[in-house]
């Protein structure tokens, strides 16, 4: 193949679009407008809710909800996957930005890209691999909780300042007494009105079975659009209801959010330096105050965008570096329009799903509908009452904590389960950073400690014949850390069973390094002082050239269970002849005569 067709295959690989784009019609144009549409009016409200949740002003929400959109239309393989912000990412950003400024954010979101495109260059997709289904699960369970508590203050119509989920209960209980009422009964009836709505697009309106009528179908479609669009929904009600009370000049009796500022954003370069309480900080400072954060928030990042892209797969075999590159671009291109860090969000990935998109143009319309926001509806933010957007995040958050998957976690592991509550505490008490570390290393344990220690089988066998030995079986490979507790098993069992010979089964065995090869050595020297036959069973070609190189012709290996069997027939038939050779009422043995002791030991060998 020349060089310009690799060339040319390798950026259709790259650029999905030039690929689906030459398929591309007027049918699936009106798929992806409805779908980009729909998911518009799902991306406003929760953009809004989500800055306020990261700590930031209002509009940089919307900043951080159109790039993405349009970065993924060409590089995304997933048709159906939104990027922008999510409450993780918030929740995460907002753990940087306390106490200093947008910048940050800002900056976050830049070098998450940069560390991302690297991961993807370098191929490090596969270090996703070592945060465990269980960590996850901690991990997501927890932050949804320090979600949902983060938006107390605005459910009760307080003005209190706190980072973590300790510092927010405390603060809370501590005010408590000035809790708006108004702000509280808006907010319960917003969470009621939003849960009820979600479920209005399960409503059934015909028997099992049967086909629904075109008037059926119209009636199900307004059904499930409203309840897609239940967070526009609500949210515009409740603008629409604090703005008849601006506009009476009695004055809203709900916090609002205030002035959003109108326009686009700025195209600029991310910040390299920042002013702090009248102080100058340094790109190298910023770095410092980031600190793990420029690891962690990108590798969550992909991390939850890798698991929405298998989830909407169907099936389909997933390109983790493709989606690496994508959403670093994402991030990179960005933070030049003021993002906060983005990735995939799952529920508005379901929307596009559940709305029918064809390709990921549909991603265009949504952030075109962003921009439209940007541009002609800021004013009537001003109006949008803060607990209806703190309603708006604990709708969706909630559904979030896996408390079903308890039960099967003890049933079937109950270290899974450990490290899932580990996880989970840590998150809640010492930050989502350091208690998803937490639970990576309380992972990584239990791998070294069942590497360390694996499960050796042991057991008497028979061959065909009826004749006994004990049969051994590692369920590990053979290395380093294991291959002391290996020895001492085998050693045991040989001990305990002197007069059988001792059979290593390797069927597990996949590799062995130099330090297992010289315990195998030592263990086989142990076997010759004592007599004891010791054989190995089912040995890869990779492990036996290993073993040869440092054990050579003491090294007794089988590669199937008849020419072992063989061998330890003729062994013991050895073993019956000596018995009776060597009986004193051996008879035969008496009627020879040796002229020495060598003689002797000659005709016994």
């Amino acid at each position: 193949m020349s060089f310009a067709k690799k060339l040319g295959n390798l950026v259709a690989h790259r650029i999905p679009i030039l690929t689906w784009g030459r398929e591309y019609d007027g049918r699936k144009l009106i798929s992806d407008l409805i779908a980009g549409f729909t998911v518009g009016l799902t991306v406003m409200p929760q953009a809004l809710a989500y800055a306020t949740l990261a700590g930031l002003e209002p509009q940089y929400g919307l900043y951080s909800s159109f790039i993405g959109c349009f970065v993924y239309t060409m590089f995304g393989s997933i048709k159906d996957i939104t990027i922008g912000p999510t409450a993780l990412m918030a929740l995460m950003t907002y753990q940087q930005v306390i106490d200093r400024n947008v910048d940050y954010a800002i900056l976050l979101c830049f070098l998450s890209g940069i560390v991302q495109i690297v991961m993807a260059v370098l191929h490090l997709g596969v270090l996703i691999d070592f945060i465990s289904i269980p960590v996850t699960v901690g991990f997501t369970s927890a932050t949804s909780v320090i979600i949902g508590t983060s938006q107390l203050k605005s459910l009760l119509g307080l003005k209190i300042k706190a980072s973590t989920f300790l510092e927010t209960i405390t603060e809370v209980s501590h005010k408590i007494h000035e809790t708006r009422m108004a702000d509280l009964g808006l907010g319960v009836s917003c969470i009621v009105v939003l849960m009820s709505l979600r479920k209005l697009k399960d409503v059934r309106l015909h028997k099992k079975n049967t086909k629904l009528t075109k008037n059926q179908s119209i009636v199900k479609y307004t059904l499930w659009l409203t309840s897609t669009s239940r967070n526009a929904i609500v949210v515009i009600f409740c603008s629409f209801l604090a703005y008849l009370y601006e506009s009476r000049g009695i004055g809203s009796p709900f916090l609002l959010t205030g002035q959003v500022k109108p326009g686009l954003p700025e195209f600029k370069p991310p910040p390299f330096q920042t002013s702090l309480n009248n102080h100058t900080v340094s790109f190298g400072g910023m770095i410092s105050d980031l600190g793990s954060s420029i690891v962690l928030v990108p590798v969550i990042a992909v991390l939850g965008n890798v698991a929405i892209a298998k989830a909407f797969a169907s099936g389909s075999t997933i390109d983790a570096t493709q989606e690496l590159l994508t959403l670093s671009l994402c991030n990179i291109f960005g933070s030049f329009f003021s993002s906060m860090p983005i990735t995939g969000s799952f529920s508005r990935s379901a929307v596009n799903h559940a709305s029918g998109v064809q390709t990921p143009l549909g991603d265009v319309f949504t952030g075109i509908m962003a921009l439209l926001a940007l541009s002609f509806l800021t004013p009537y933010f001003a109006y949008i009452p803060k607990a209806s957007l703190g309603a708006v995040i604990v709708s969706a958050v909630i559904f979030m904590i896996e408390y079903e998957v308890v039960r099967p976690m003890w049933r079937s592991s109950k270290k899974d389960l450990l490290c899932t509550f580990a996880t989970f505490i840590a998150c809640l008490i010492v930050g989502v950073e350091y208690g998803i570390l937490l639970g990576v290393g309380i992972n990584l344990m239990f791998l070294l400690h069942s590497s360390a220690r694996p499960t050796v089988y042991v057991e008497k066998a028979k061959t065909h014949d009826g004749k006994e030995y004990i049969m051994i079986t590692p369920e590990n490979s053979l290395y380093f850390p294991s291959i002391d507790f290996i020895k001492t098993n085998v050693g045991k069992a040989g001990e305990t069973s002197k007069h059988l010979p001792v059979v290593i089964d390797c069927r597990y065995i996949l590799g062995a390094d130099f330090t297992a090869a010289k315990g195998i050595s030592s263990l086989i020297n142990e076997f010759i002082m004592r007599k004891q036959p010791l054989f190995f069973l089912n040995v890869r070609k990779e492990v036996v050239s290993i073993f040869q190189e440092i054990i050579r012709e003491d090294f007794k290996y089988f590669n199937s269970k008849e020419e072992l069997e063989k061998i330890i027939k003729d062994l013991c038939s050895v073993d019956c002849e000596l018995e009776n050779l060597l009986d004193p009422d051996n008879a035969d043995l008496h009627r020879r005569n040796f002229d020495s002791k060598e003689e002797t030991n000659n005709f016994v060998v």
